[in-house]
């Protein structure tokens, strides 16, 4: 028996899984509040009060860098050790990962019903894979094949310098310095991001705002939900959110080629978190693409890149087991 874990600042999923069966068969699963605990040893000392059994090892992704197999984990006081861990479980082996390699390391074993496809492309059976993921922040990891199987690595390259591709970005950018001084990728493309990016359309170009999306905004603890049903909205669509989603289709495209260049990603692009499903209808259009494949020399390799969304919402946790069960 196998434990695996997906650890966040809000939530924290545990699962049993057997090598016999594999990590995408869950035995035992159990999601806890995470803030309603003072550690991580406290939770699975609960899950494994209702569910004894004798574990070979475990592996956690968590929201946070692992540096030395020690995390701390964003948004919440918990500082995560595997070693200590791996004494809490008796001495067996305890691995930590960050919550995007879990995630990345689920790829193969997804479904196709599992999956949306964007541009079906030819995939190299063993070529490198990459991940990137928008949700509250840019998450992004990249696949290796590696002795008869695909290993997950980590990367921040969320945070690496956003680069404008058109004279409208060029625009964005110089906004963006007037109020911090490094703009990355997840500042305009996250739903960190997205509200940066209605507000220069606000500012910059529009001018002006609808007064139901102004008065839905001043009350809203998320503005990002606001801004994407009102791009979304079927009746009357709001047109600075229009702007700003097109603009966020835009620059994810953008930095899906830049990633897939850099980790040679012939094996596909997939993307993640929890903005590309609520969004789909708008990433099958030309823009994400497009704007993936402006490339220069290199369009040619990026039309033959696949690119997929990832539905299924327990990819972290088969990650984190398929991680574990790999090691």
């Amino acid at each position: 028996m196998f434990l695996a874990g997906d650890v966040g600042g809000t939530k924290t999923a545990l699962v049993l899984v057997s090598r016999d069966e594999g990590p995408e068969h869950f035995l035992a699963t159990a999601t806890f509040p995470s803030n309603q605990y003072r550690n991580l040893e406290t939770i699975v000392s609960e899950f494994l009060a209702a569910h004894p059994v004798s574990l070979e090892g475990a592996c956690f992704g968590v929201a946070g860098p692992v540096i030395d197999q020690r995390a701390e984990i964003t948004n919440m006081p918990w500082v995560i050790d595997a070693r200590a861990l791996s004494v809490h479980l008796g001495g067996v082996p305890v691995t930590l990962i960050n919550d995007l390699v879990a995630f990345a390391q689920s790829v193969p074993y997804l479904q196709p019903e599992h999956l949306a496809t964007l541009n079906p492309g030819k995939p190299d059976p063993r070529g490198n894979i990459a991940v990137i993921a928008p949700g509250t922040g840019l998450g992004e990891a990249y696949l290796t094949w590696e002795y008869g199987h695909y290993r997950a690595h980590p990367s921040e390259g969320g945070h690496s310098s956003f680069a404008p591709t058109t004279p409208l970005e060029v625009e964005l950018l110089s906004y963006m310095l007037e109020h911090h001084h490094h703009v990355s990728y997840e500042r305009l493309c996250s739903g960190l991001g997205i509200p940066n990016l209605y507000a220069f359309f606000r500012d910059r170009v529009f001018r002006r705002e609808t007064a139901e999306i102004a008065a839905a905004l001043a009350v809203a603890d998320d503005p990002t939900p606001v801004i994407v049903d009102g791009a979304l909205d079927p009746a009357t669509p709001c047109p600075l959110c229009t702007a700003t989603l097109d603009c966020f289709l835009g620059i994810l495209g953008s930095e899906m080629g830049n990633l897939a260049l850099k980790v040679f990603a012939t094996g596909g692009v997939y993307l993640g978190g929890g903005i590309p499903p609520r969004i789909l209808t708008q990433l099958r259009g030309a823009r994400l693409l497009d704007a993936m494949r402006n490339k220069g020399r290199f369009r040619g390799l990026m039309e033959r890149t696949p690119v997929h969304v990832i539905l299924d919402p327990r990819a972290a946790l088969v990650g984190a087991a398929a991680y574990g069960l790999i090691d």
